[in-house]
């Protein structure tokens, strides 16, 4: 399954993800940010390559609808509700993503 992490630049929260999730059950694991100075910028690819789109914020799926609404139809968008207040690979935000992405897909304890 290939998993695709959003935030706004692509350099705490979804790297975070794309960071702790790699290679766990043979996901494939990438990210990047909805804002123009993002890291990765998404991209009409990286919509088509994934199976299940996890969003940091609502804000990144409102962006993501509005500007990929033809590649994102038989996608599934998930939005964590992970606000912007974490650093890279914060502890307290690696627990929230954990905890948050385990309902949608199997992660080892």
């Amino acid at each position: 399954m290939k998993l695709l992490f959003i935030c706004s630049r692509n350099k705490w929260r979804s790297l975070t993800a794309e960071k702790i999730f790699h290679g766990i059950n043979d996901y494939e694991v990438r990210s990047a940010g909805t804002e123009t100075g993002a890291r990765i910028k998404v991209t009409s690819g990286l919509i088509g390559w994934a199976d299940l789109i996890f969003c940091m914020e609502k804000k990144h799926v409102r962006r993501l609808r509005e500007k990929f609404s033809s590649e994102l139809m038989d996608k599934r968008i998930i939005c964590l509700g992970i606000p912007d207040e974490y650093i890279y690979m914060d502890e307290v935000l690696i627990e929230i993503l954990k905890s948050s992405v385990s309902v949608y897909i199997e992660i080892p304890e």
